[in-house]
């Protein structure tokens, strides 16, 4: 698996070098800034990025506009975002073209290395892996008259962990209840968000997305 690197901290940037190695990947570059980051990607259509938000030369939102360049320029283009904070368009810009491998991680979640090369292996092989924290972040930003709103609290708890890409069977062990109830719950998820049935076995990704997609929620008018 080929891996191109975006991060600004040394260490940081050594340490996922190191470790990427060491569970047998290919970093084919390490980079500290946004331009570099967008040259990489374009000239070696790496396997997955991993990719800090916030890079030189503004430390603003240059990591993510690069990578987003590149997957216009590379179609399906695997992006793992490494964040300190849920940027809530930032992740709903990254995933709005429904197209190749995405993911988002806050970046205390390196430390769980078995988790995260997990999350780099399935964002490569073209699935999505969502934080816990972002999505639970992103699902209490919603207006009460939301789609989502209708989720009951197990269903939305299902829809995290879906995001995180658990299998149904992975999530009924996390959950402790059975396989069987987990596909129930799915299934109200799918309804209830406009999902119809589809051989797609990324439909359950969908719902998440749906989410995403659906911009900030309206205001409302003073009283």
């Amino acid at each position: 698996m080929r891996v191109v690197i975006a991060e600004d901290l040394a260490l940081l940037r050594d340490g996922l070098v190191r470790l990427l190695t060491a569970y047998g990947c290919t970093v084919v570059e390490a980079v500290d800034n946004g331009p570099m980051l967008l040259r990489a990607l374009v000239t070696h259509r790496p396997d997955v990025a991993v990719v800090d938000v916030r890079l030189p030369p503004g430390f603003t939102d240059e990591g993510l506009r690069a990578a987003l360049e590149a997957r216009r320029r590379v179609p399906g283009l695997p992006v793992l975002i490494l964040s300190q904070y849920v940027e809530q368009l930032y992740a709903r810009e990254l995933l709005s073209d429904r197209s190749g491998g995405v993911g988002y991680l806050l970046k205390d979640r390196v430390g769980d290395v078995d988790r995260f090369v997990e999350a780099v292996r399935q964002v490569a092989g073209g699935g999505t892996a969502m934080d816990p924290e972002v999505i639970t972040q992103l699902l209490t930003r919603r207006g009460r008259d939301e789609p989502l709103a209708t989720l009951t609290p197990r269903e939305r708890e299902v829809l995290a962990l879906m995001a995180e890409g658990l299998t149904n069977l992975a999530i009924a062990a996390r959950l402790q209840v059975t396989d069987k109830a987990i596909s129930k719950h799915a299934n109200n998820i799918f309804a209830k968000l406009g999902l119809p049935p589809s051989d797609d076995q990324n439909r359950r990704v969908m719902a998440v997305l749906a989410y995403l997609q659906a911009g900030p929620a309206p205001s409302r008018p003073p009283a």
